[in-house]
């Protein structure tokens, strides 16, 4: 299928998932209509539909109709295959009765090889249209030499049978089928439970009085009621009351969180105590909920690297194995007898089935990213999930990723002017910023009670501070850089800086009239988790880095009290990326983890980029996982979830592969009976699909 939309005029990629049944093509806008695309798929000989936002209702009615099918199929054909699996027994013995005859095992044996077997067939043959060769094809040509056969052999006057191992080997691949279509239904369970967070009707105040409306109709700015115990139908502002939210959906933090007026509450989060009214802000497709639901479908979507390994080898084994038995039949029947290589060119047309291959990463995948979106962590693609596994280096930005990104005043020195006068000047001129830094001076003065006024100009100089016009003089505030540019004179007050540096402040310098007039310091409090988590991630084997506009000697100080040695300092906002690259090219392979605006870049440049999500959107969409929240042990916890992810990967392809290419041989050899290959076979896609399921465990 992917050949087949591949070679569509225009089409970009195209990506098949064999556990969701799903293709994402991507085209430019226009170029295509979508009646081409499913023309493209039935031309290859496969049925498709554009998926047009279907429900889990939907998806569970079809794969319910997917299991009950299956089972009926395998019951028939059980009934069926039985007297033929007992004939042999009776043959084998010697004893002749109705069970060993010719043609009433014919009988038996020709609903189960053309009606039962008919899906293979078809199979085979859409296969072999489409330009490929899946197991259906060794699964139909395995069957039928073993059928073709004793009927001839019925005509010939030859009491030698394989009717029973043409049919077993139909009846346990749809039992092993059956099995693995109700373990990949448990596979996509993140999902299911996603939307089923989801409320299916609001309490809206219209006209003064309370309605009970469908979620779908609520629009943007409803104001909607929600009571204690209810949940929170969409996204939206506290406007009155207060309560406790359990936010756990969103972040995997299970202890509730406090929300009050201009408080933003999201869409399916539980209300724990009180009562409060709210603002809706964003409906439908555009709420958190459903941007984490189709991130994580995306996710569970799309392709890891290694997978597409695995399509390559599943692309020559089929014909490599077909080889392999024409060889093994021909010699069989030169040096030994034509049932004998009939027999072992059927065992291994039957155990070579790729099927477990081509599940072996998919499943896990799916597993992998559903369990990130549980504890809050949501992994844009399997490819990402793959790269983090390999990462070897890690770097953090400080404010707001390391430290909580709301500092404070902690010192304030003055050389000529008054200590409140130093204040008030700073906090008039920051009052138009939206730095962290200046927010923390301003909130000082506030809570001093100042009057403040506007600056009459006033702008930013990215990484160093701002300049402005205030009450008629020339104000600079900011770091040593922009003083320095500005011919300020820092000889006399170097100690006072350094001392505040050493004790992990940042030091803000104001100068009136490029005469330095005072020092505020500004301290950014590290997170509780912060250091236990950097610690654990220094454990597993990475280096990590911390990355600052701060100076040297303040950004030492913050990294040795969170245990970072390796510290990119004064570096501006714009050259984040470029260390990242710098790091790159030394052969690393780089995480990146950040909050900001400024971060997205180097979000992107990395080999994977971490967002926070309490930061801003740009950064959540430059990254590659986003961490819901605010603290970075789910940096730690998606490391690990990459590690067992990859590693049931590994084991699963191991499993099938392996498996296979090791069962060849001991059915080139006789050793294996085609019965027994097909029962094996059958279960090699169970158990593969068995192991992605145990990543459910994952805590």
């Amino acid at each position: 299928m992917e050949k087949a939309l591949n070679k569509l005029e225009g089409v970009i990629s195209a990506n098949v998932n064999l556990s969701t049944n799903k293709a994402v093509v991507e085209f430019p806008s226009g170029l295509l209509e979508d009646s081409q695309i499913v023309e493209a798929i039935k031309k290859a000989g496969y049925k498709a539909e554009i998926e047009r936002d279907v429900s889990s209702d939907r998806e569970k009615e079809l794969r319910e109709k997917e299991i009950k099918s299956l089972k009926k199929s395998f019951i028939i054909s059980a009934i069926l295959t039985l007297p033929l699996f007992s004939a042999m027994f009776f043959h084998m013995a010697g004893q002749m009765n109705l069970l060993t005859n010719g043609y009433f095992q014919w009988a038996l044996a020709t609903p189960v090889q053309f009606l039962i077997g008919a899906r293979f067939y078809k199979g085979a043959y859409k296969s072999l249209r489409g330009g490929g060769a899946n197991m259906d094809v060794l699964i139909a040509m395995g069957t039928s030499a073993a059928y073709f056969y004793s009927v001839y052999n019925i005509f010939a006057g030859v009491h030698e049978y394989y009717f029973e191992a043409s049919a077993v080997i139909i009846t346990l691949i749809l039992l092993g089928k059956t099995f693995e279509a109700v373990a990949k239904g448990k596979t996509s369970e993140a999902i299911k439970k996603l939307m089923g967070l989801q409320p299916k009707t609001a309490r809206v105040l219209k006209d003064g009085e309370e309605k009970e409306i469908p979620i779908e109709n609520l629009q943007i700015g409803d104001i909607i009621i929600v009571k204690p115990g209810e949940k929170v139908p969409v996204d939206g502002v506290i406007v009155q009351g207060s309560s406790s939210l359990d936010e756990s959906m969103i972040t995997g933090e299970s202890i509730p969180v406090d929300k009050g007026e201009g408080d933003q509450v999201v869409g399916a989060t539980i209300n724990k105590f009180g009562s409060f009214r709210f603002e809706a802000q964003k409906i439908g497709k555009d709420t958190v909920l459903s941007q984490i639901i189709r991130l994580v479908e995306d996710a569970q979507g799309s392709k890891a690297p290694v997978q597409r390994l695995a399509d390559k080898i599943s692309g020559i084994f089929v014909p490599v194995v077909i080889g392999i038995a024409l060889v093994t039949f021909l010699a069989f029947n030169f040096i030994d007898s034509f049932n004998t290589g009939l027999i072992n060119a059927v065992a291994i047309l039957v155990i070579a089935c790729p099927c477990a291959l081509g599940l072996a990463t998919p499943t896990a995948i799916m597993v992998g990213t559903g369990k990130g979106a549980e504890n809050g962590i949501l992994i844009k693609s399997g490819e990402h999930l793959e790269r983090a596994h390999k990462m070897d280096s890690i770097i953090f930005d400080k404010t707001g990723t390391i430290t909580k990104g709301k500092p404070d005043v902690t010192d304030i020195l003055s050389f000529g002017e008054k200590e409140d006068e130093i204040l008030r000047i700073a906090a008039s001129v920051e009052k138009t910023s939206e730095h962290p830094l200046g927010e923390a001076i301003v909130k000082k003065a506030e809570e001093e009670g100042m009057d403040l006024r506007e600056a009459e100009s006033f702008s930013a100089v990215p990484g160093k501070g701002l300049q402005a016009s205030f009450e008629g003089k020339s104000i600079l505030i900011g770091n040593r850089r922009l003083m320095i540019e500005n011919n300020v004179d820092l000889a006399n007050r170097e100690k006072d800086i350094e001392k505040l540096e050493t004790e992990g402040k940042t030091a803000m310098l104001l100068s009136v009239d490029r005469r330095l007039t005072g020092i505020i310091a500004v301290a950014d409090g590290i997170k509780e988790t912060s250091q236990a988590a950097i610690r654990e991630l220094q454990d597993m084997g990475l280096k990590v880095f911390m990355i600052t506009g701060d100076n040297e000697r303040t950004a030492r100080a913050i990294g040795a009290q969170v245990g970072i040695e390796n510290i990119l300092a004064d570096v501006l906002p714009e050259d984040k990326a470029s260390e990242v690259e710098k790091l790159k090219s030394q052969g690393m392979h780089v995480g990146m983890v950040g909050d900001g605006i400024n971060d997205a870049p180097a979000l992107a440049a990395a080999d994977v980029g971490f967002a926070i999500g309490t930061g801003t959107d740009v950064a959540m969409e430059a990254a590659d996982i986003t961490l819901m929240r605010g603290d970075l042990e789910g940096v730690v916890t998606a490391m690990r979830l990459s590690h067992r992810t990859m590693k049931t990967i590994k084991q699963n392809l191991f499993w099938a592969f392996f498996y296979n290419t090791l069962g060849i041989p001991f059915a080139a050899l006789g050793f294996l009976n085609p019965m027994v290959a097909g029962a094996a076979m059958a279960f090699s896609s169970v158990s593969v699909v068995s192991n992605s399921l145990r990543l459910r465990n994952f805590k």
